[in-house]
């Protein structure tokens, strides 16, 4: 029944090879749905090649053999509802945080069925000899414009290694120092964006740090069906004592409105991903559209804020994630095809830090709570908001504001 299970990777590189590896997972659900975190187990394998040289870019595939949580008795979730990302980390020869994407291809899930999730993808460029060992790390379920966010719970063991090679096919010792880490958010192969370190926090007394604008293609579900859409990010960042304050700038606008949207009915949304030395996401949020919006006039996305506090020491990766924009009752969820990183901080670890979960507006971590006994965190319950929405998305008659956006590139409105 998954998606893609057949696929079989035809890796110049060398044979592939995969193998299977199960871990303790905690699944947090977005904030305010009313539902508890849930622990469950993860099994996923991961197929790479046995073998390759410096400067190859290989496939890897992420197939998850079984999700840590079933689908909660609340709602059914309908086909082609459920996108997984996540994060892949290599190590030993060369250290990376690989972004993994897979397609929004699931069968109808029943009310109480096992979540059925699409293999996830991404491509490594491998940059130093000797073995790199590939580990799966946290991973997101987007079930119709609600996140939840899953993580180990204790230590993932190797999923693969592979062997690699100098340029000139002589193999060399795998170096013991993996200090330097370099990271490529790659979810497709002609992505090779890698991670530049835009500020760190290591300059004596610096505060403000000034991210890079990077271009992030989008694919955007609305009630009225798939948009694309590319727009230009930034990701800036102020330290305040041990935590930052993060501002998330759209430098131009995804989408143009075909029909006029009154004031204080449009409200942005985005979590922020952290790779790295940190794990995990930022929640940001923006006001809602303080004047109306006429037919045909860019939808402004607003900065977006939210608190950042570290879960770990060392240099800590933000790239733009999920976008979610609810209008007049309705929810359209633009999840990035590829994303690139736009801020580096170097960070220290802060108690109840977002390493392993995810930081709220307030800056605490998505941990705590009890066990539901097996339901997936990503819906809520029949007296939410977020309940409302999808039940919004799933009707024929209510097809306003944000359901039937126009998604298009435009200038960011000042």
């Amino acid at each position: 029944m998954l998606a893609g299970a057949g696929v079989v990777l035809g890796l110049a590189a060398g044979p592939a090879q995969a193998a299977e590896v199960s871990f303790a997972t905690r699944c947090v659900p977005p904030a305010g749905v009313g539902l508890d975190p849930v622990n469950g187990t993860t099994k996923v394998e991961i197929t790479a090649p046995a073998t390759a040289k410096v400067g190859d870019e290989v496939d890897v595939v992420w197939k998850f053999t079984q999700a840590a949580s079933k689908n909660p008795n609340i709602i059914d979730l309908p086909a082609n509802s459920v996108q997984p990302t996540g994060t892949l980390k290599a190590s030993g020869a060369q250290s990376a945080d690989l972004a993994m994407t897979g397609p929004r291809e699931n069968p109808a899930i029943p009310k109480g069925g096992a979540m059925v999730l699409s293999d996830m993808k991404g491509t490594l460029k491998l940059t130093a000899a000797g073995k790199v060992t590939l580990t799966p790390g946290a991973y997101t379920v987007n079930a119709m414009g609600t996140n939840t966010v899953c993580t180990p719970t204790e230590t993932v063991p190797a999923a693969g290694t592979i062997d690699v090679a100098a340029g000139d096919g002589t193999a060399t010792p795998t170096p013991t120092d993996t200090a330097t880490s370099t990271s490529s958010p790659t979810p497709t192969p002609t992505d090779t964006a890698t991670a530049t370190p835009s500020a760190t926090s290591s300059d004596d007394g610096q505060t403000d740090f000034t991210g890079k604008a990077v271009d992030i293609p989008y694919t955007c579900q609305s009630p009225l069906g798939e948009k694309k859409a590319t727009s230009s990010i930034q990701i800036n960042a102020k330290k305040s004592g041990g935590s930052y304050g993060v501002t998330v700038q759209f430098k131009n606008s995804p989408m143009d409105s075909p029909a006029d949207i009154p004031a204080d009915s449009v409200k942005p949304s985005m979590e922020v991903v952290l790779g790295g030395a940190d794990t995990g996401s930022v929640h940001v949020e923006g006001p809602t559209n303080s004047a109306a919006i006429k037919s045909g006039d860019p939808i402004e996305i607003p900065d977006m804020t939210g608190t950042y506090k570290p879960g770990a020491t060392g240099d800590s990766t933000l790239s733009p994630g999920v976008l979610t924009i609810n209008a007049l009752g309705t929810t359209t969820t633009c999840t990035p095809d590829k994303t690139a990183v736009s801020l580096t901080l170097t960070t220290e670890e802060q108690e109840g830090g977002a390493s392993g979960g995810s930081s709220g507006s307030g800056g605490t971590s998505g941990t705590g709570g009890t066990s539901t006994g097996g339901g997936l965190a990503a819906t809520g319950a029949d007296d939410h908001a977020a309940l409302k929405a999808l039940g919004l998305v799933a009707g024929t008659a209510v097809l306003l504001g944000g359901a039937i956006f126009t998604f298009m590139p435009g200038r960011r409105r000042l």
